[in-house]
């Protein structure tokens, strides 16, 4: 069906509807027409990593972790691999006529905002704190879901939260945030805008306020940013409940009528929750036109036949996938290698890892290491074959007999244990301790998830204090340590206490297996930070200021204790040689070739991150440190080397001024090529020597 034979369809089913219709179909728990042959739809479901909360599925890892891959292929190899579940189990779900919450095909993923504060409990649903890492990422995940068809879409990708929405989640229904204009266009809204050009089917707004309106009833985000600037054709979607904070909450409306008006007035087309119920009345009050209903519900409408939802399933070009499809062992092989890029070595003393062989006695201590909530992270799957850390372990040292293995929980998860005696001597006897600390979705998430915190976000980023101090105990005993630390967010903690350290993020169902093959020398360790871990809270400006200052990579102050793109190897690079050809089109138009050779000095293959920044030579105290512009992840074999090259365009050397306008400034640019953001910290923990230039624009 041509788009303009949909339109036509479309059209003819609004004519034929009545007012109270057309409304129930505008709710994420869309009703029946049976006259019009319109069956019931929820249109609420979720697939972060992994098809979640409805069962069986495979459990990918978290994304923050997906994001330290650095591999846009890899990301959309993942989210083939998720929409193919989802077929699979709508599928299931249409041959035994069940339509109920999570078994559709609009999913509300990906979660592009940006990571600014590292007490977010839902920094771990992002792509981190890069506005260009996150819109690359986030293309890739649309593509992942959608497919190549934007007539015959495979499943419906969702941008969210537009706009400004990175914590707290207690004030988050309370909350009018006003970032500059800077800030608001450099930092917060490019991921939106480059999934709008890919051609997302949605987009969901925020919970909070922007500049006075809530952003789910925003003229300034919805009308004005997302429909004319951008000519986003697709639907919006409101956060849940989100519409009803209007009236009750954020005290712009004084009724649930007023509300749905303001929504819908402004291309909110689409409620969950239940206020869009008052439509109705707003129409009858003149709040309303029944023609901007019509305009809302032919976006949803459209969305619906674009996935084939008023034919069998069986005619879908994916209506073969079945249950079979879900957690197969090709997507369980696809969790580990993504899991197993995800791991970021940050430390390893004297090149204590991989494990050699003279180790014969392994320790594994530490509440993570049997904790499946330190796996999963939050909006999850299910199944039976989860591996925890502990059992990859195990598992892995299977192929190597002459090793014993032994395991205490050490401390509690959520709280010190009463007695640790004894237990802090068990690591004196072993030749290598694995310690598995860190935090779990119980410590962080969002507003009602996470238990153990106040409203899904944390206090501090500091490893819990009962946790340290058991490292400090065993750490004076001696014995060489290996922490491994899970967590959805940057965590500060004293690195001295351990001689190798691996953060895992939230590894998913395999994560326990890649987590030993890391160790064990199967695979070198390839994760970058997506994200800046500073030394301390104290660091950190207030949680409650928008401003990007002093905040992440791009304008930190601070030293921090790792920097944003920073992870290292089994090996050791070299950045071997820069060169840049510039080639002007005409004044004001340049094309800029960037190419660099990387060795790789050392005896296993090993992937390589080459991170582009962009920086000016003479920069004012409100331009950015460095910004990211190009990254790629290049496998080399051993004593190998490869030449990467990026291609740059005048775009790339603009930079935003206070009135959020992009503009290109002659001048003296640097460019520099790293496998972390340039700083001298970055050297210092082991980061390969970058390589720099000078321009002239």
């Amino acid at each position: 069906m041509t788009s303009k034979e949909r339109a036509q369809e479309i059209n003819a089913l609004i004519n034929e509807m009545t007012l109270e219709e057309k409304v129930s179909l505008m709710l994420h728990e869309s009703m029946a027409v049976p006259r019009l042959n319109i069956p019931e739809y929820n249109w609420w479901n979720e697939g972060l990593h992994g098809v979640a909360r409805a069962g069986y599925a495979t459990i990918f890892p978290q994304t923050i972790g997906l994001a330290a891959t650095f591999d846009i292929d890899l990301v959309q190899k993942q989210y083939e691999a998720i929409s193919d579940e989802a077929r699979a189990k709508y599928n299931e779900a249409q041959k035994i006529g069940d339509r109920r919450q999570f078994r559709g095909l609009t999913f509300w993923t990906p979660n592009i905002n940006i990571v600014r504060d590292p007490r977010w409990g839902r920094a771990q649903e992002t792509f981190g704190e890069d506005p260009y890492l996150t819109s690359r990422m986030g293309v890739a995940a649309v593509k992942g879901l959608q497919g190549d068809d934007p007539d015959n879409l495979k499943t419906a990708a969702c941008a969210k939260h537009f706009a400004v929405h990175s914590g707290p989640e207690g004030t988050r229904h309370t909350a009018n945030v006003k970032p500059s204009k800077k800030d608001l266009w450099e930092t917060y809204l490019p991921a939106f805008k480059a999934l709008v050009d890919e051609g997302v089917e949605s987009v969901m707004g925020a919970y909070q306020r922007l500049y006075d309106e809530p952003c789910n009833g925003s003229k300034f985000l919805l009308v004005d940013i997302l429909r004319k600037k951008w000519g986003f054709k697709g639907h919006v979607v409101s956060d849940c409940w989100a519409v009803k904070d209007f009236h009750e909450n954020h005290k712009v409306t004084n009724t649930p009528a007023e509300s749905a008006a303001l929504a819908i007035n402004n291309t909110c087309d689409l409620n969950c929750g239940c206020t869009y119920h008052a439509a109705i009345d707003a129409v009858r009050q003149g709040l309303l036109s029944e023609e901007k209903i019509n305009e809302s519900l032919f976006r949803l409408l459209d969305t619906r036949f674009k996935l084939g939802m008023f034919d069998s399933y069986t005619k879908s070009k994916w209506g073969k996938l079945s249950k079979k499809d879900v957690d197969s062992l090709k997507n369980r092989e696809l969790a580990k290698e993504v899991a197993q890029d995800s791991i970021v070595l940050l430390k390893n003393k004297d090149g204590l890892l991989p494990v050699k062989k003279d180790i014969k006695k392994i320790m594994v201590m530490g509440p993570t290491a049997t904790n499946l909530n330190a796996q999963i992270g939050n909006y999850y799957g299910l199944n039976s074959k989860i591996v925890t850390i502990l059992e990859g372990l195990v598992k892995a040292t299977e192929e190597r007999p002459d090793i014993n293995i032994d395991y205490h929980p050490a401390v509690g998860m959520y709280g010190p244990s009463k007695q640790r005696g004894w237990t802090v001597g068990m690591a004196e006897s072993a030749d290598l301790v694995v310690a598995c600390f860190g935090i779990d979705n119980m410590m962080e998430g969002e507003e009602g998830d996470a238990v153990e915190s106040l409203k899904g976000d944390r206090d501090t980023i500091e490893l819990p204090d009962y946790q340290i101090d058991y490292l400090k105990a065993i750490h004076e005993r001696g014995t060489p340590i290996v922490l491994v630390l899970t967590g959805g967010a940057a965590i500060a903690f004293p690195p001295e206490l351990a001689d190798a350290i691996l953060f895992a993020w939230y590894p998913g169902e395999e994560g326990g297996n890649a987590i030993a093959d890391i160790i064990f020398g199967k695979k070198s360790p390839s994760g970058h930070l997506p994200v800046t871990f500073p030394k301390a809270t104290s660091d950190l400006p207030d949680f409650e200021d928008y401003s990007m200052k002093n905040r992440t990579y791009k304008y930190i102050e601070k030293e921090p204790l790792f920097p944003f793109g920073f992870g290292l190897s089994y090996t050791n690079f070299t950045i071997d040689k820069l060169k840049v050809d510039v080639e002007k089109v005409n004044p004001e138009k340049f094309e800029c070739k960037v190419s660099t050779k990387i060795l790789n000095n050392g005896s296993m293959d090993s992937s390589f991150v080459a991170q582009l920044y962009i920086s000016k030579a003479n920069p004012t105290k409100d331009d950015p440190i460095s910004t990211l512009r190009r990254f790629s992840k290049v496998l080399i074999k051993k004593s190998g080397e490869k030449t990467i090259t990026f291609n740059l365009t005048q775009d790339d050397f603009k930079f935003f001024n206070e009135e959020g306008e992009e503009i290109l400034e002659h001048g003296v640019y640097k460019i520099t090529i790293a496998d972390s953001s340039p700083s001298e910290l970055s050297e210092k923990l082991g980061a390969t020597k970058p390589l720099s230039t000078l321009i002239n624009i």
